[in-house]
């Protein structure tokens, strides 16, 4: 069994797309506000992202 990898095309995409890597800076860390609550956004040493509250 093999697995095919899908590409995406960003252009026609009805949502916004974001680049987590810019969303972050150099540090891999970012604050997202989402009404009264902070949340924070990390990419991980294994590349993978975690939004905490």
């Amino acid at each position: 069994m093999t697995m095919q990898s899908q590409s995406i095309d960003y252009t026609t995409n009805a949502l916004p797309v974001h680049d987590a890597q810019v969303l972050t800076g150099e540090n891999g860390l970012a604050h997202i506000r989402l009404n009264d609550q902070l949340y924070t956004l990390r990419i991980t040493r294994a590349g993978k992202l975690i939004l905490t509250k």
